[in-house]
C-alpha cells in the first residue's frame, strides 16, 4: 500500500518536525566528523550521510542492482505534477538521467503509484491505480476513529522499460496487488495481495508465471523483502486477537487496514518455517535483511510508545530476536533501510536535517556503512 506504509499519510499524522565487505576498512582515515551534518549522535554505523531529494514526501528508495540508482515515490511538488506519489529514479551521484534530469518520471504520471523496484535487467515494477482512474484515488486517514492506511483495490503492478516507457499489468486482476519486490538471483517477486480474501503474502516466478500463496494467517503481510542469497523473506505482520480481529476483518471489507500493531516475520522462501523476530509494542515494519542474513533492520517506534509513537528509528536484530541495536537517532522519523547490493551503503528515508529545524518533508538519504565502528564513530558527537 503506499506503505510498504504510506510514507506520505504516517509523516503527516504524527506531525513529525530524515556488505559483501564487513571489514573495517570501510572507515577511512580521513574521515572529518566535522562535515558529516546530517549525522546525529549515537549513529555508530552511518557515516557520510547526504541527501537526494530536497522536499515533500520521498519514500521507499531502492537500489538497482548495480548500485547506480535509487528508485522512489513521490509527491514532491518540484519533481510531480500530481498530487499523490508517481515513480521516479536517480543517479546516486546526481549526474543527468536520459532525460537530461536529475530525476526521472517512470510511471505514468496518473493515478496513484507505490512500490517500486528495478528488475536484474533494469526495468522497473510498480503499482499503481492508473488503469482505473487517473485521478488520485480519494482516503481518509480515519475510519470509526481509528488510523488506518487504504488497500485500494484498483492497485494492479506494472512492468516498464528502463525509462518507464511501455507499461504492461505484470501482476493484476480483482482486489489489492501490491508492495511487489525482487529476489536477489532475479527468480521470483514477492507482493502482497487480497486475492484470497485476505492481505496475504504471495510469490510469483518471473520466468515460470505461476503463483504461490506464501502466507495463510489472518492479519495484514506485507512489505516483504528476500535475503541476500535468496533462500528467506522477511515482512512485518499484524496478528489481531479476539475483538481486534473482528475490527481487522470489518476495516479490510472496507478497502482500510489499522496500522497499530505490527512485527517483523521471517520465513523460507515457500512460506515454511515462520518465526517471529520482533515482539515489541507499536508498529515493527519495513524490514531489510542485514548483508550476512544473519540480522535484519527494520523502523519501529516501539521506544517512543510513552511519547506518543511520534518517533520513528531504524532499529538492528538477530534473526533469533536478540541483540536489538537502535542505528539512527534523528529524535524524528527514521524508515525504509536498504543495503547496497555490495553492502557498502544504505539508503533511508527520514525527516531530518541539517539545521535540525522541524519539518513535514521526508527525505531520501544515503550513507556509508560501518559494519564496525571505531572511536571515530563511537565518540561521535552533532555539531547541533
Amino acid at each position: 500500500m503506499n506503505y510498504k506504509l504510506s510514507l506520505t499519510r504516517i509523516a503527516l499524522f504524527f506531525t513529525l518536525p530524515t556488505f559483501i565487505l564487513f571489514t573495517a576498512s570501510t572507515q577511512k582515515n580521513n574521515y572529518d566528523s566535522s562535515t558529516d551534518t546530517l549525522r546525529f549522535s549515537g549513529e555508530s554505523h552511518l557515516r557520510n550521510i547526504r541527501q537526494l531529494t530536497f522536499g515533500g514526501n520521498n519514500a521507499e528508495a531502492y537500489w538497482s542492482f548495480d548500485d547506480k540508482q535509487l528508485s522512489f515515490q513521490s509527491d514532491w511538488k518540484g519533481i510531480n505534477s500530481q498530487p499523490c506519489d508517481q515513480i521516479f529514479k536517480l543517479n546516486i551521484d546526481g549526474s543527468p538521467l536520459e532525460n537530461g534530469k536529475r530525476y526521472m518520471l517512470l510511471s505514468t504520471g496518473k493515478g496513484r503509484t507505490t512500490c517500486s523496484y528495478f528488475l536484474k535487467d533494469g526495468r522497473i515494477i510498480y503499482a499503481s491505480t492508473h488503469a482505473a482512474d487517473d485521478k488520485c484515488p480519494e482516503s481518509k486517514m480515519f475510519a470509526g476513529g481509528r488510523y488506518v492506511w487504504p488497500i485500494y483495490k484498483t492497485y494492479d503492478i506494472y512492468v516498464a522499460d528502463k525509462d518507464g516507457s511501455n507499461p504492461k499489468v505484470l501482476i493484476g486482476g480483482d482486489g489489492y496487488d501490491a508492495e511487489a519486490t525482487v529476489s536477489p538471483d532475479g527468480k521470483y517477486i514477492i507482493f502482497t495481495s487480497t486475492r484470497s480474501g485476505d492481505l496475504e503474502l504471495w510469490r510469483y516466478e518471473i520466468e515460470t508465471k505461476k503463483f504461490l500463496q506464501l502466507t495463510n494467517t489472518l492479519g495484514y503481510d506485507g512489505g516483504a523483502f528476500f535475503s541476500r542469497d535468496s533462500k528467506h523473506i522477511v515482512w512485518r505482520a499484524s496478528r489481531p486477537q479476539g475483538e481486534e480481529a473482528e475490527v481487522y476483518k470489518k476495516l479490510l471489507a472496507e478497502g482500510y487496514v489499522e496500522p497499530k500493531e505490527l512485527n517483523v516475520f521471517m520465513a523460507d522462501i515457500d512460506g515454511k518455517n515462520v518465526k517471529q523476530v520482533t515482539k515489541l509494542p507499536g508498529a515493527n515494519w519495513a524490514p531489510f535483511f542485514h548483508p550476512d542474513g544473519k540480522r535484519i533492520l527494520f523502523c519501529s517506534n516501539h521506544h517512543s510508545i510513552d511519547k506518543g509513537g511520534r518517533i520513528f528509528d531504524v532499529f538492528m536484530i538477530n534473526i533469533d530476536g536478540t541483540g536489538l541495536e537502535k542505528i539512527t537517532n534523528s529524535e524524528t522519523f527514521d524508515a525504509f533501510p536498504m543495503f547496497s547490493y555490495d553492502g557498502k551503503k544504505i539508503v533511508f528515508c527520514s525527516n531530518r536535517q541539517s539545521d535540525r529545524k522541524p519539518t513535514h518533508d521526508t527525505n531520501i538519504f544515503i550513507a556509508d556503512w560501518i559494519e564496525k565502528p571505531g572511536e571515530v564513530d563511537l565518540n561521535f558527537k552533532s555539531l547541533k
